[in-house]
């Protein structure tokens, strides 16, 4: 078995995998079949997705007691990089569910005994480098926009962002630059993380391909993007509950994605 899953493992790593040209009816079936996923497995999936809130509410928490409170809107907007990579488990679920096998919460975890496993920590590695980097960027523009003393109030600090030129010139740098990591992040593991659980292919492979769909579909990628940002901020809205469902349901789309674009 060991000889078989390296030759499979060779196998993916040396032919690159082709891409289709998908329609914006497939996001949408491929989000309905998110749906019809977290309706099979509801109970673990909403156990597996309290991750996300509760680790929003723990940052959100972490950024006032140690008085990096304008640090808070690029933690909680770019640990939606590591989104990817946090839900390895429920795309396994899909596709143990696709193949009529059994998909409870023990099988989850399988991902983790996967023949592709290092490519996939080697994956999570890139985008947490990715988050890392967004950070120091977002660290940068605050100090050379504002550069307000340690222990400012929070209500100084709202104060000076929306009131003052140099806020807003903040604001607007900002968002461009992270823009430009979230798109960056997209490309890179779209389809990524998928192919790995299921072909087994090296992390180069998948980031390639991965990138490849996006060339492919760019107006349908691009919609796909602001579908999945759209959820997660409703998902946000309450208090960050919303991602309890909004996280499951996109991780499991995600697969189904996957399915539709790779050949």
């Amino acid at each position: 078995m060991a000889n078989l899953d390296g030759t499979l493992h060779h196998i993916g790593a040396a032919v690159q995998p082709q891409v289709r040209t998908i329609t914006t009816m497939d996001l949408r079936d491929a989000l309905w079949r998110g749906w019809e996923d977290f309706k099979a497995q509801p109970s673990h999936l909403v156990f597996v997705a309290l991750i996300y809130p509760v680790a929003g509410v723990l940052l959100a928490q972490l950024t006032v007691s140690y008085n990096i409170f304008p640090l808070l809107f690029p933690l909680l907007g770019g640990f939606a990089l590591l989104g990817p990579f946090a839900a390895i488990g429920l795309y396994e679920t899909s596709r143990r569910r696709e193949q009529g096998l059994d998909s409870s919460w023990s099988h989850a975890v399988e991902v983790l005994h996967s023949p592709g496993i290092g490519q996939i920590v080697l994956l999570g590695l890139m985008l947490t480098g990715l988050f890392l980097a967004w950070l120091a960027c977002a660290w940068v523009i605050y100090r050379a926009q504002l550069g307000l003393p340690a222990d400012v109030s929070t209500a100084e600090f709202l104060r000076a962002t929306f009131t003052t030129f140099d806020g807003w010139v903040m604001i607007v740098l900002g968002n461009s630059i992270g823009l430009l990591f979230a798109i960056l992040a997209f490309s890179i593991s779209v389809v990524s993380f998928p192919l790995i659980i299921d072909r087994h292919v090296d992390m180069p492979t998948a980031v390639r391909t991965s990138i490849a769909a996006v060339e492919a579909n760019p107006r349908v990628m691009t919609v796909w993007g602001l579908m999945v940002t759209g959820l997660l901020v409703l998902g946000c809205l309450p208090v960050l509950v919303g991602l309890v469902v909004a996280m499951p349901v996109l991780g499991h789309a995600t697969w189904h994605l996957y399915r539709k674009v790779v050949v």
